[in-house]
């Protein structure tokens, strides 16, 4: 869940700068960004954030000032019909809550797929020489200008988790 919000703040950000880089009055945009940013479906959920958390499409500025058709319809139900209308449309929650559920499972594993069709796993064998990488938070690790690698090592046993025990050329860990 924590990165999930962080990935919406990223976007907010980024839809604020460019409104920082194309607007002077940011304050009197922010609305007008948040707005777009909870009214557009995102691809992982199927929906709209607005409509998860509120159960109701928007309705937005344009719409207040220029009634669209289904402002139009319903302003025109009589209350008896405008409580059935809505307690069709709260029946309807939990449907579209599933839906939502099921296209989240089916975005995750298009997302898998896609990355298992990039990711080739190697494989390795006891014997066999190979490099280790230094990351830079390690203590090996010299400057930009210092190599990237150590080695070779031998592999000396293998774990199913594509862990590995290695020692250098001579024997030693």
């Amino acid at each position: 869940m924590n990165e999930a919000v962080k990935a919406a703040n990223n976007n907010i950000k980024k839809i604020l700068r460019k409104i920082i880089d194309n607007h002077q009055c940011l304050h009197e945009m922010v609305r007008y960004a948040l707005l777009g940013y909870r009214n557009t479906v995102r691809m992982s959920i199927g929906a709209t954030p607005y409509l998860l958390v509120y159960r109701t499409q928007t309705v937005i500025p344009a719409e207040v000032e220029t009634p669209s058709l289904r402002i139009i319809q319903e302003a025109e139900l009589s209350n008896d019909e405008w409580v059935r209308k809505r307690i069709d449309q709260l029946n309807l929650i939990d449907k579209k809550r599933m839906v939502t559920v099921c296209h989240g499972q089916l975005y995750r594993q298009r997302m898998i797929h896609a990355f298992h069709k990039r990711f080739r796993a190697t494989i390795f064998e006891i014997g066999q020489l190979v490099l280790k990488h230094i990351f830079p938070h390690q203590d090996e690790y010299k400057g930009k200008f210092a190599p990237n690698w150590q080695g070779p090592y031998m592999v000396h046993r293998v774990f199913s988790g594509g862990s590995l025990v290695m020692s250098k050329m001579d024997g030693t860990a």
